[in-house]
């Protein structure tokens, strides 16, 4: 559903390089701390999509707002290195594999078939702080362009970047991570069957917000897409083991 937040916006006029923010609400974070399940946005009814004249644009469930997108400017980064060999070499390998809190998700859910999710199964880079995960667009996922459609490139940068953060914070397993921001600068969009790989590190951590970088890379390991991501952690959701 965060994912759906997130399209929803990238997807409207004019989104250019966005900052996109979910807003969990704030009521449902007091109950998750008491034993819940983690907050989530409402499901089956109608929900608005609002712009402001300073180029922000809200998506409100009546009055409350559940996410916002702005603009941002270009921020650069050092990435990893990480062969395309290595990457298929970890794939799947995370911890976070043992046991998925979603295993349904869109871009990381071993649930999902080829097709209809994008299958990203990142794995630890031995030896260092850094995972990584290879990928092939389907077709499915193209623009009228040929190439994949800009909110996809997004939530490509999405997951990898909350199981490097959550797992280099080395959680107790009662506790998970949700994608609170994520600021997002696509160079470039890959074409549908292109062999790609994403790579995802830590950037340090402030009480329960996680920061992590990501980057979407070619196949000759040109940076198309990075993104900077905070993930906030909450109480893993209700009936799922940890």
């Amino acid at each position: 559903m965060q994912g759906d937040l997130r399209t929803t916006l990238l997807r409207s006029p004019g989104h250019g390089q966005r900052r996109v923010r979910l807003r969990h609400d704030r009521r449902l974070v007091r109950r998750q701390r008491g034993g819940d399940a983690a907050p989530s946005p409402p499901l089956g009814r109608r929900l608005t999509l609002q712009p402001a004249t300073d180029g922000t644009l809200a998506v409100l469930d009546g009055d409350t707002t559940l996410a916002e997108a702005r603009p941002a400017g270009a921020e650069s980064f050092g990435v990893p290195a990480v062969s395309a060999e290595l990457a298929r070499s970890v794939a799947g390998r995370a911890a976070y594999y043992a046991d998925p809190t979603f295993p349904g998700c869109f871009v990381c859910g071993p649930d999902r078939t080829p097709g209809d999710g994008l299958r990203i199964f990142p794995g630890p880079v031995p030896g260092r702080s850094v995972w990584a995960a290879p990928w092939t667009p389907d077709h499915s996922v193209a623009a009228d362009d040929g190439r994949v459609r800009a909110e996809v490139v997004w939530a490509a940068l999405d997951c990898a970047s909350g199981v490097a953060a959550g797992e280099a914070a080395e959680l107790p397993g009662d506790t998970t991570a949700l994608l609170g921001r994520m600021t997002a600068h696509v160079a470039a969009r890959p074409r549908p069957g292109e062999a790609c790989r994403v790579v995802a590190w830590p950037a340090g951590r402030d009480g329960r917000k996680l920061a992590a970088r990501t980057a979407l890379l070619d196949a000759d390991g040109a940076v198309l897409a990075t993104a900077r991501s905070i993930w906030l952690t909450v109480r893993r959701p209700a009936g799922v083991a940890p």
